[in-house]
């Protein structure tokens, strides 16, 4: 054996002994996919208008105060549509500094005067942008709130022509769909408000009581019934603090031992809440958890740092609610377009099924090169046992996920794997043929099958890669296995294929002739 042969064979087992080091225990390393283990698969849309809505709402109360803080009389400043400001009362001297303002303050927006009504209107691109924004900020804020939940290995992306608004979410594993689902689509907008009145009976009522029109800079809420008597208290529109402000959240107990959210503020959140409860001891303040009220309290006491919330909660309600307001607000409510649940016993027959695919296209294609390339065809068997060892020892080293696609996979790699064995063996039982040499044989059947076999996997490499790019996670899957089978086949069938031919026949001076 000579000391090019020492080099390559140390290489071989080094690769092989490394993969399967990575594959064990497989159970540890390699996780299953939804369709295999069971769980959950969602496909969500983000309501992009609302979250342009809530942007025009924040902009109105920005512009009111600084229309305040300028000393300009104005009769009402209101939303139009999804995307646009009107206001109204404004004369005509205050206009050269209402420009100012819009111009340093409201980059966002185009503006139109006409007499005493000025339009604001978002600019396109800036529009987009936020629908954009508001798209990737709903998939991290679910991301943070599944992993808080404990789901390992779930899929989150986002799916459709151009980016699209929807998100597709796989959640394997999953044994309570239905708290998973009140988690995800919570918007836990979280807001602190003062109470100008209330509560009343119905909605009516309460605009009544403020002379039968609302005043602007207040707004009727409705309270939630799980939480307090069902009723309507009318708010101040601006917040004192809101969920931006939190530092975090965690599950206590009120003074009576009952389970409460308990949260700390963030300095400035600290500060604001610190300076309206100094101001408004005696009076309310409520508590809105999107757009319900879950309590409205007496302040009587300054508050500051660490808060707690207190309600009818249970214990899981109260860890939900942590949950959600830690892992942050969603930018706009979600719409559930696609529910599919999977169960675990689903799953195992896949697996059991896939299982016996791969056993009985490994035994096939064993016999098939056995009975076509005899002793030649232990080199193309040896090879494609060593093919998959590589396979499910680089899927176990970067935990990859297992699907059933990835299965499919799997079993074409078994295919495609002794296909340049094939091509190598065709092309020295051809050179053989024409009457040269074995040894001469070998040599020119590897080079000239080569280019062949680069050629053909590189092909079908780039398409996984396609397959992985714009595919959603089954797809992935079964890309991925693709990918690393094609690279590892090329290793196995022909370099350790070759180095199995040289230590084959390497000890004989002459050969006579090749099993093949």
């Amino acid at each position: 054996m000579n000391n090019t042969n020492m080099w390559k064979i140390g290489l071989i087992v080094l690769v092989i002994g490394s993969s399967i080091l990575m594959l064990y225990p497989p159970d540890k390393k390699i996780n299953l996919g939804l369709d295999l283990k069971g769980g959950m698969h969602l496909v969500l849309e983000v309501q992009a208008d609302k979250a342009i809505e809530i942007q025009t709402e924040q902009s109105i109360e920005q512009l009111k105060t600084l229309l305040k803080e300028s000393s300009i009389k104005y009769e009402s400043v209101r939303r139009l549509g999804t995307n646009k400001i009107e206001i109204y009362g404004i004369s005509l001297d205050n206009e050269r500094m209402v420009k100012d303002i819009l111009d340093d303050e409201f980059k966002d927006y185009e503006y139109v005067f006409a007499g005493t009504q000025t339009t604001l209107t978002l600019i396109p691109n800036v529009e987009m942008r936020m629908r954009d924004l508001s798209i990737d900020q709903a998939i991290e804020t679910i991301r943070n709130r599944v992993d808080e939940f404990g789901v390992s290995n779930a899929a989150i992306q986002k799916i459709g022509l151009g980016g699209g608004d929807k998100i597709l979410v796989q959640l394997p594993g999953v044994d309570d769909p239905g708290r998973v689902k009140g988690l995800i689509k919570n918007t836990a907008m979280l807001e602190f408000r003062a109470v100008v009145s209330g509560p009343f009976s119905t909605e009516e009522d309460a605009i009544k009581d403020q002379g039968g029109i609302l005043p602007d800079g207040m707004k009727v809420f409705k309270t939630n019934p799980r939480r307090m008597d069902k009723g309507y208290y009318v708010l101040k529109s601006s917040t004192v603090i809101s969920g931006k402000d939190l530092k975090s959240a965690k599950r206590g107990q009120d003074s009576y031992g009952a389970p409460a959210v308990s949260f700390t503020l963030n300095s400035q959140g600290a500060s604001k809440i610190r300076k309206f409860s100094s101001a408004n001891i005696g009076k309310r303040m409520a508590v809105v958890l999107d757009e319900r009220i879950e309590t409205a309290p007496t302040i009587n006491d300054v508050l500051s740092y660490d808060n707690i919330i207190t309600g009818s909660y249970t214990i899981e309600e109260v860890n939900d609610m942590a949950l959600v307001l830690r892992s942050g607000a969603l930018p706009a409510p979600l719409k559930y377009l696609e529910e599919r649940t999977i169960g675990p016993s689903l799953g195992a027959d896949s697996i059991r099924k896939g299982i016996y695919a791969s056993i009985i296209g490994l035994i096939l294609v064993m016999v098939f090169m056995l009975f076509f390339y005899r002793g030649a065809g232990i080199n193309s068997v040896i090879a494609l046992i060593f093919n998959l060892i590589i396979l499910m020892g680089v899927m176990a080293y970067f935990e990859a996920t297992l699907t059933v696609p990835g299965i499919a996979g799997i079993i074409l790699t078994i295919g495609m794997s002794v296909d340049a064995n094939v091509l190598v063996f065709e092309k020295i039982k051809e050179d053989l043929r024409a009457g040269k040499a074995p040894r001469s044989a070998i040599d020119s059947g590897f080079k000239k099958a080569f280019v062949t076999v680069f050629d053909a996997n590189l092909t079908t490499i780039i398409a996984a890669v396609f397959l992985f790019q714009f595919g959603t996670g089954p797809i992935q899957g079964f890309s991925v296995t693709l990918m690393i089978g094609i690279i590892a086949s090329m290793f196995t069938a022909i370099f350790v294929s070759r180095v199995i031919f040289d230590l084959v026949y390497s000890g004989k001076r002459k050969i006579k002739k090749i099993s093949i």
